[in-house]
């Protein structure tokens, strides 16, 4: 780790440390509903014949915002930034599951504390019901006072509610955690012929099978939320509870989706509802531009009164002078597939870098055996896909790629080598490359040894890439 990273983790602590002058009692709590792999496809965000009506009516009294991205298009590396507030790259957590065992355990450097943990120093009671997915080492009670680890909340059906065990007025920050695009819940189905198809799948029964399915795993997420929120009413709580809805990536069944650089593993639903102060999150005006999950942390602790470490790379979303000019994104070790990719997500261009062409995009990963995935690649073999879905089931693949958003929103036509876009090109590989070396972007450096370890020790066989070789 550099040292300029060690001076601002350093500093980042004094600042925790520092007295606010708001009495704890009055401050707002804090509520993050966190789904699993759920694409924005509620009817707030323009999806017809998919009711959502209570994501709805909290975006239409809140905020919504069109254009979130999180930081990487997989669990584990996403719930890592957002509870540090820093990308996953920043400290080392970009590997999906790594700091699993003894042996491959991964430290936060000293002085960096997580949201939980500065919400509690605050005097705020905290929880959360379901799985962390942490990268790195800590001690659950030190982060909660409540909450159980692992699962999901499903709509706390049966469930003690956490922010009961808090004392007196205390105010809370905590999560529920809840299965989103997972879920196998059931509930009326959408007519799968109602469903649009994106571009880079082609239109097969099973596909539109899976996607409608997916439709549908959104109308459940609204159906748990709306527990959720019914449960904070009845308590007396929602008035000055803030309320943060999302989803830690995209779709999880479909092979471009999760685990990809692309709108689709990238791409997620934000509703933010503050009924007790709506001027503070400036509600009833949705947000357009783009924003960046690891917000989503620093504009907790802002809305709280807080202050805010300066290891943190988050911005608050409600701040004057809140703009982002790009949003990268990062996709590396998930599960046994060693890979190393980088996106650049401007308002106009995804560019995404490649840095290991050596593999196809579907090398050996833990979707082989889904049937969806069986029949993707026979369609591929039988050449029954079109030229912008057949790309990505292709032996190889390109350094880099460049896609033209006004024109080619689902990116699926490769422009990057085309003269009319060199200057756009330029472009975005300068500001990735110069944000690598800024970050010292951990990913450029190999795996440790303890951490292939424990994945091959995982995984065994399937553990199919080079890297595995350097295990004695």
């Amino acid at each position: 780790m550099n040292q300029k990273r060690i001076v601002a983790c350093l500093a980042g602590l004094l600042t925790v440390m520092v007295t606010v002058s708001a009495s704890v009692s009055s401050r707002p709590n804090i509520l993050w509903i966190y789904a699993e792999d759920q694409s924005p496809l509620m009817s707030c965000y323009g999806v017809q014949n998919n009711p959502t009506p209570v994501i709805d009516q909290l975006a239409t009294d809140g905020v919504m915002f069109s254009q979130a991205f999180m930081p990487a298009p997989v669990c584990s590396a996403t719930r890592s930034a957002l509870i540090t507030g820093a990308m996953p790259t920043t400290f080392g957590l970009h590997n999906h599951r790594s700091s699993r065992t003894p042996d491959s355990m991964i430290a936060l450097p000293v002085g960096v504390k997580t949201v939980p943990e500065i919400f509690k120093e605050a005097g705020y009671f905290t929880f959360n019901v379901g799985k962390d997915d942490y990268n790195f080492q800590y001690d659950r009670k030190n982060l909660y006072d409540g909450g159980s680890s692992g699962g999901f909340a499903n709509g706390l059906k049966g469930q003690k509610v956490d922010w009961k065990a808090r004392k007196g007025d205390q105010p809370f920050f905590g999560q529920i955690q809840i299965q989103g695009g997972k879920s196998k819940a059931k509930i009326a189905p959408i007519n799968r012929a109602l469903v649009t198809i994106p571009p880079y799948y082609p239109d097969h029964p099973e596909i539109r099978k899976i996607w409608a399915r997916h439709h549908d795993t959104a109308r459940i997420m609204d159906r748990e939320t709306g527990s959720i929120i019914k449960r904070l009413k009845a308590d007396g709580l929602l008035e000055n509870t803030i309320v943060f809805v999302f989803s830690d990536h995209g779709w999880n069944n479909g092979l471009r989706d999760k685990q990809f650089c692309y709108d689709g593993g990238l791409h997620v639903p934000l509703v933010i509802t503050w009924y007790g102060n709506p001027d503070a999150i400036q509600a009833g005006k949705p947000r357009t531009d783009m924003v960046n999950g690891i917000d989503i942390p620093v504009t907790s602790l802002a809305l709280a009164g807080l202050p805010i470490p300066d290891y943190m790379e988050g911005l608050n979303l409600f701040a004057p002078e809140y703009k982002r000019d790009y949003i990268i994104g990062v996709r590396d070790r998930c599960d046994f597939t060693i890979d190393r990719i980088r996106t650049v997500r401007t308002e106009d261009f995804r560019y995404v870098r490649n840095f290991m062409t050596d593999r196809p995009y579907m090398q050996s990963q833990y979707r082989d055996g889904r049937p969806y995935t069986k029949l993707l690649k026979q369609l591929y073999a039988n050449g029954a896909m079109n030229e912008q879905q057949a790309w990505f089931f292709a032996d190889t693949r390109p350094a880099e790629e460049l896609y033209d958003l006004q024109t080619d929103p689902h990116q699926t036509i490769n422009v990057a080598a085309r003269p009319e876009y060199a200057d756009a090109l330029k472009a975005h590989r300068t500001i990735l490359s110069d944000w690598i070396e800024a970050t010292d972007d951990q990913g450029q450096y190999p795996e440790s040894i303890a951490g292939l370890t424990a994945t091959k020790a995982r995984w065994k066989d399937k553990c199919v890439n080079p890297e595995y070789r350097a295990i004695p």
